[in-house]
């Protein structure tokens, strides 16, 4: 991650002021984090050779934004009008960013890195501090939060919701790693991270008080309070259930909902994954 000089630290030193002492300097530094978080420079949490790491001051940033602006009014094609803080427009795109959005009511929030070859699918949004990586493809009523990572060519199907974290500032966000499929009416919150080239089926929910089940090597993942929920490389998760054993739910039947692993990835599933490159 490439930092420009002492921002971190200006940021930092902003951060810890009192609303009322914040002015020109405090917005100079956040409009530069902003323009690192579009460029890819900055990310709220980063891969490296020990895992994923968080950068709290990156999110400090993004709330400092908060602090600082003023609501206005916006305005979008035809009538439409919007109301929200300055330092958070919609971002900017051009022709010369390589990004393909389909028209018809989506958003990208201003903070937020979308890479080359990327498709957004109307309607679908994706907000301050996200990154979506080269090539990913974002569909219908899907969602990228605040501060989730998504790494490259991967598929979040029509109303897949990645959820955003930017509190507490040490919180590791929602991950998705390179080349993953997440299906339809999925959703991924509280931090949980999917290895690289699983695959989510529809419906699956995966929480950080969730349980999911792996048949195929006999055993299970949960977070702890040393690391988030991890979905294994190349799993494909299915939704399933688990019997109550408490005696009343017994009698009526009762199961809960809860992820299962069922296989690992293989050249079948992969060619069903290739399918979404002739929307391209």
């Amino acid at each position: 991650m490439t930092v420009r000089g002492d921002l971190a630290e200006r940021i930092e030193g902003h951060f810890a002021l009192p609303a009322e002492s914040l002015g020109d300097e405090a917005r100079a530094a956040f409009d530069e984090l902003r323009d690192c978080l579009e460029a890819g420079e900055v990310r709220a949490a980063e891969p490296t050779a020990e895992g994923w790491r968080v950068n709290g001051w990156v999110k400090k940033g993004i709330l400092l934004g908060f602090r600082l602006g003023q609501v206005v009014e916006m305005q979008a094609a035809g009538p439409l009008r919007f109301f929200d803080k300055d330092t958070f427009p919609p971002k900017a795109l051009t022709l010369a960013d390589r990004v393909r959005v389909v028209p018809g009511g989506s958003a990208i929030r201003a903070g937020a890195y979308v890479g080359p070859g990327v498709v957004v699918m109307p309607p679908a949004y994706v907000n301050v501090g996200a990154y979506v990586g080269e090539g990913s493809m974002v569909d219908s009523h899907a969602l990228v939060g605040s501060c989730a990572q998504v790494g490259k060519r991967v598929h979040l199907s029509a109303g897949a919701q990645v959820g955003g974290v930017l509190e507490p500032v040490g919180a590791l966000p929602v991950i998705i790693e390179d080349d993953v499929l997440v299906g339809g009416n999925c959703g991924v919150y509280e931090g949980a991270l999917v290895g690289r080239r699983a695959v989510l089926g529809a419906g699956v929910i995966l929480t950080g008080g969730i349980t999911v089940y792996d048949v195929p090597r006999k055993t299970s993942y949960r977070r702890t309070a040393a690391g988030p929920l991890r979905i294994p490389e190349g799993a494909v998760v299915v939704p399933g259930s688990r019997r109550m054993e408490d005696p009343f739910a017994e009698r009526y039947g009762l199961s809960l909902a809860t992820p299962v692993i069922v296989k690992y990835r293989d050249e079948k599933t992969d060619a069903a994954a290739a399918l979404e490159d002739t929307l391209r």
